[in-house]
């Protein structure tokens, strides 16, 4: 479990698609501070395992169903990820209730300044798009932000100075493709009144 509070961007040092996992090689500090091997972490909001590390990098293999559902099968060195380790008991809820089971992709659809926010407008899978909910949370590559609007075709979202600084920069590139995770008590509450 994690709350969308990106704790630092690591820079993918490589990518290899011909292991029988995806293995994806990614530079970071912060998040390795109390890393062991097997413990989970968030790679652009996709709850990966760590197979290997040392003091500047770590390891992470990738199923062919999370390259399916992610934007982690187009990443190439020196591409920026989000990171992000699990909740602790202890832990302040920042952001939300995030589980790393990224439900599909969206594309950055545009960008625009406003003063000095920058609103984003992402299309999105009406799969998806029927779990958004205006002024409700979404995470966005492992992001934890807030709805600003929602139409039939994808919402908004507005990036704050700190997360525009703080965050790898796919949100702020029309085209791109991003990691979306639905806010999980919608599905619930979706199975409990239609079941």
């Amino acid at each position: 479990m994690f709350t969308g509070i990106v704790e630092e961007v690591g820079q993918i040092m490589g990518a290899d698609p011909a292991s029988p996992l995806r293995s994806l090689t990614i530079a970071a500090n912060v998040v390795l501070e109390d890393a062991h091997l097997g413990d989970s972490i968030a790679v652009n909001g996709a709850c990966l395992t760590i197979t290997d590390f040392d003091s500047g990098s770590f390891s992470v293999g990738v199923v062919p169903e999370t390259v399916r559902r992610t934007n982690l099968g187009s990443l190439t060195p020196g591409d920026g990820v989000n990171l992000e380790r699990p909740l602790l008991p202890t832990s302040r809820l920042g952001g939300h209730f995030v589980q790393g089971h990224v439900d599909g992709t969206g594309r950055v659809a545009s960008v625009a300044p406003e003063r000095t926010a920058v609103n984003v407008r992402i299309e999105a899978d009406p799969s998806i798009l029927r779990y958004v909910v205006e002024k409700g949370f979404i995470a966005i590559d492992g992001a934890s932000l807030t709805v600003t609007a929602v139409d039939a075709g994808g919402f908004g979202v507005s990036l704050i100075p700190y997360t525009q600084m703080n965050t790898a920069s796919g949100l702020r590139n029309p085209g791109a493709i991003v990691n979306l995770e639905v806010d999980i008590l919608a599905k619930y509450l979706e199975k409990l009144v239609i079941h």
